[in-house]
């Protein structure tokens, strides 16, 4: 719509432009106008002023200057109007947030793109929100966006997220992950492989409803796939095994509120920041910060439980802590997580 509008309105100037210099010239030559009387008379008889002629016409001028007239009224009818739909559509408060949120998006960097905002997709943002990460949301259905048009930390695209126009849109050129939540598997599938081809080392998270769509999903280029179904069976099953367990799991909080998180993890170029490989020991993180190691993470992608303090910490890998709310807030501070 955008294209079409801007494409009139150069077709607008471009004859308004041409009845000018039709007009001039066709008086300064047929007439022997000089440039001055003959910009004049165009200029009067376009406007249909009204005033006199600056010297009598003959059979053949009136001719002339009766298309001229009839020519320029049309012309500038339709630019007139091209031209005031531009107007009121810059103008428009709907597509002065569209705009705002459109340089907001292409302002972003390492950011995550979540696609579908249904049940999933409003759990995956929340989660993004509380760790002030980033991220554009993607949605077909313009009215699950109802109520969060004046959120400025909500950035979405109202579109398809299979086609990748939408992703590109989207930035995933400089996007660091992408979440693929829409109820359909098979859309899913069809998004992790556009993106996978789009950028080769994005981190692709989709979820997953059927069994059999988990190794598709895998093999299409998704670095994790999530069946919600499977995990809330689970979870549901260990409240009667290991209750207690459970419980205390779900209470280190790695969600909700940023004073009640309990579990954060934090990347070796943070904990050395010099690039210099150092043990657990060596680094002293517990009393630096009160904090507890409670997992490491190799370079790898192989993860060591309860970590020894002699484990030396390589380049690319990360750390897994533990540790109160206000501990936690003392680990981000000291290391700038």
């Amino acid at each position: 719509m955008r294209k079409l509008l801007d494409s009139r309105i150069k077709l607008a100037v471009a004859l308004i432009i041409l009845v000018f210099f039709t007009g001039v010239v066709g008086f300064r030559f047929l007439y022997d106008y000089t440039w001055v009387d003959a910009l004049y008379m165009t200029i009067i008889t376009v406007s249909t002023v009204g005033y006199g002629e600056v010297q009598p016409m003959g059979p053949y001028g009136k001719l002339f200057t009766s298309v001229f007239i009839i020519s320029g009224l049309f012309i500038f009818g339709f630019g007139l109007s091209t031209i005031t739909e531009h107007i009121l559509n810059k103008n428009n408060i709907g597509n002065l947030k569209r705009n705002k949120m459109r340089k907001r998006i292409d302002s972003l960097k390492d950011h995550v793109i979540v696609c579908g905002y249904g049940q999933n997709g409003k759990m995956a943002v929340q989660k993004l929100v509380d760790y002030r990460k980033n991220f554009v949301i993607i949605d077909e259905n313009e009215e699950v966006f109802q109520g969060i048009e004046n959120d400025d930390n909500l950035n979405y695209i109202v579109g398809n997220a299979t086609e990748d126009e939408i992703l590109e849109s989207a930035g995933v050129d400089k996007a660091s992950t992408l979440i693929c939540a829409l109820p359909r598997d098979a859309d899913n599938l069809f998004i992790v492989l556009s993106a996978r081809q789009l950028k080769k080392d994005l981190k692709i998270i989709s979820r997953a409803t059927e069994e059999n769509s988990y190794k598709k999903l895998k093999l299409a280029g998704a670095d994790n796939v999530i069946m919600p179904d499977r995990i809330g069976g689970s979870h549901m099953a260990s409240l009667v095994v290991v209750p207690d367990l459970v419980e205390f799991l779900d209470n280190l909080s790695v969600s909700g509120e940023q004073d009640s998180i309990n579990v954060e993890q934090i990347s070796f170029s943070k904990i050395c920041s010099d690039g210099i490989e150092k043990t657990i020991a060596e680094t002293d993180i517990r009393k630096k910060t009160g904090c507890s190691i409670i997992g490491y993470k190799s370079p790898s992608g192989a993860y060591v439980v309860n970590p020894e303090p002699s484990l030396k910490l390589e380049k690319e890998s990360k750390l897994i802590m533990i540790g109160r709310p206000e501990q936690i807030e003392s680990l981000k501070k000291y290391y700038s997580v």
